[in-house]
């Protein structure tokens, strides 16, 4: 399973350092299904967006992605990369950035040829293989037909996928400069929220997040001092006040104002696919589901 993890301070600048595969020796007894792709996203004092992001095979090449990673931004994407659809290129790797937004997403939609004839001129937005970029596209399509409304646009994406496409799972992160999203949709894997006073629910702490399983570390002093949100695929430390998201909710968290989030998707997927229905490398990808 791809592993996302979303982070917000805006519109504080935060400087945070990421491990984007942390701890090399836990991997090795995971023979060869290990990350296909790490990367990060955030963004410049000017708004601009910055990548940094290689496909990897982990067991052949771990440099990159144990690089720290030590950056300022209000606003952060993390992703580590299971492949299920496209080959193991830059192209292909997570985030992606597509109209001054970053994104980042774990699952699998089938149906790509009829999501490409949905999409009409606006696949030429998309540079890889990947479900992922194309569900990207219809985002950004959507999000200008609404008139630059992301959580609007977002929606009426998501809704669109869920009704037309066979669809495993949606989960996903979009990060703007000032604004954070994240859907899980449908119940097929955990995402986590967690809304952190400045220093923890200790007062004092900085934040020193973790995976539990080494494929993602991340540290900031900064976050001592000064409130954030989180989202990602697992609860990364003892804090109480991570909760599940639930099948459905959409979070927006806005620059300085507390997180708001709905079910935007309360029904199931019209072609719901489960991990038998998957190709073998789809399934392999989708690991804990």
């Amino acid at each position: 399973m791809c592993r996302l993890f979303g982070l917000t301070s805006a519109p504080e600048r935060t400087r945070a350092t990421f491990w984007l595969l942390d701890a090399p020796d836990s991997l090795s007894t995971q023979s060869h299904r290990e990350p296909d792709g790490t990367g990060l996203g955030f963004f410049a004092a000017d708004g601009t967006p910055q990548l940094h992001k290689a496909p990897i095979a982990a067991y052949r090449d771990r440099s990159f992605a144990q690089e720290a990673r030590d950056v300022t931004s209000s606003t952060f994407v993390a992703h580590v990369r299971f492949a299920s659809t496209g080959a193991l290129e830059q192209r292909n790797t997570h985030p992606f950035c597509q109209d001054g937004r970053l994104f980042a997403h774990n699952g699998v939609i089938e149906g790509l040829d009829d999501l490409d004839a949905e999409l009409g001129e606006d696949r030429a937005r998309v540079s890889g293989d990947t479900d992922s970029e194309r569900f990207f596209a219809l985002i950004s399509r959507e999000t200008a037909r609404h008139g630059g409304d992301v959580t609007a646009g977002l929606t009426a994406a998501a809704r669109w996928v869920a009704r037309h496409l066979p669809v495993f799972a949606l989960n996903l992160v979009l990060t703007t400069p000032d604004g954070l999203w994240a859907l899980r949709y449908p119940d097929t894997h955990g995402l986590y929220v967690l809304r952190r006073d400045a220093g923890g629910h200790h007062g004092d702490r900085h934040l020193e997040h973790s995976g539990t399983d080494g494929h993602l570390r991340v540290h900031s002093g900064d976050l001592a001092t000064t409130r954030s949100v989180a989202v990602a695929s697992e609860r990364m430390d003892d804090d109480p006040g991570w909760r599940s998201m639930l099948p459905g909710e959409l979070l927006h968290v806005p620059a300085g104002q507390d997180p708001v989030s709905r079910v935007v998707l309360d029904e199931e997927p019209a072609h719901r696919l489960t991990v038998k229905d998957l190709r073998p490398e789809a399934a392999a990808s989708q690991g804990a589901a």
